[in-house]
């Protein structure tokens, strides 16, 4: 049987030539790096799409790795060939994507977003995805658990940002600031908003709002790419979300917008007074609210200081 993960829960990193695994949802953050490590010491070629802002990896690489294939490329059109026969949509969405080849050109060759690669190696008979695999089931079944009993997914969540050193106050920040984001999108569903890219665009009207950058350009300026941005947020920059995303909620909720224009500018006056109190907070203190840095180099700068960070590593 077939386990299907959707992409917002399962996310591959890249690193050294090393693939580690982490498991992220949007009310729940699970580091499972270190745990499992299939790829060790073997190269895969990645491609990071900065419009889709997701990773694709070359397939023949991953079989390679999976199967130590003499011929990894005749193995993986075998292996297409079997999972068109047998109606696999995932195949049929695979794209090509030209890549650095061994003999140094640029070719093209089949690759996978994180979605796709997670179900095509299920498809692979090798003894090295067997630990990807029981992962897998494990990971359903973890969310199988928490569906039933919700209070399961807090619990791994606080145990995560426990243990990667983040303080009470930040983590109740933190948990308040997913209660927030809940409210809102439970508001837009009211109003008919569609998940996906108009709750990007929702989103990213209030982040300009209160912020002066889209979510892809504060990803940017902190230097993040696949990391939540959330995670990486100071105590202020969380606080001025949240104010953002909630006065957004009081005010959908009392005009009841009907037409996307009018969403969008409820977003956009919700963003917008959080940014006033960005502003007035920054013209009092002296100092910028919207940070560079990310919550590993906030953390070594505080350390620095004496001072103890609400913030704590959640970049690898």
């Amino acid at each position: 049987m077939m386990i299907i993960l959707s992409q917002d829960e399962l996310r591959l990193n890249l690193f050294c030539g090393i693939i580690t695994i982490k498991h992220n949802r949007e009310n729940y953050t699970m580091d499972l790096n270190n745990k499992i490590q299939l790829f060790e010491n073997q190269r895969i070629r990645t491609a990071w799409d900065e419009e889709k802002e997701e990773w694709y990896f070359s397939i023949v690489d991953v079989v390679g790795v999976l199967t130590d294939s003499v011929d990894p490329t005749a193995y993986w059109r075998k292996l297409k060939q079997r999972l068109k026969a047998e109606g696999n949509e995932t195949v049929t969405n695979c794209h090509g994507l030209k890549m650095t080849a061994p003999d140094g050109k640029m070719r093209l060759t089949d690759v996978a977003d994180v979605e796709q690669l997670f179900r095509l190696v299920q498809s692979i008979p090798s003894p090295k995805a067997e630990p990807f695999k029981l992962w897998l089931s494990s990971l359903a079944r973890e969310r199988l658990e928490e569906i039933d009993d919700p209070e399961q997914g807090i619990d791994r969540m606080l145990e995560y940002y426990h243990r990667k050193g983040y303080s009470e106050n930040w983590i109740n920040q933190r948990l308040k600031s997913i209660e927030v984001r809940k409210e809102l999108t439970d508001e837009w569903e009211r109003r008919g908003i569609k998940k996906g890219q108009e709750y990007a665009t929702l989103t990213d009207i209030i982040t300009l709002g209160w912020s002066g950058m889209t979510t892809r350009q504060y990803k940017q300026y902190k230097g993040l790419k696949t990391e939540s941005l959330r995670d990486n947020m100071t105590n202020l920059e969380l606080v001025l979300n949240m104010l953002a995303e909630a006065t957004t909620t009081e005010i959908s909720k009392e005009r009841k917008p009907r037409t996307t224009a009018a969403n969008r500018a409820v977003a956009a006056q919700g963003g917008r007074i959080a940014g006033n109190t960005r502003r007035e907070i920054e013209a009092q203190t002296g100092k910028r609210i919207v940070s560079p840095l990310t919550a590993k180099q906030a953390l070594a700068e505080k350390t620095a200081e004496g001072i103890e960070h609400p913030e704590a590593d959640t970049t690898e």
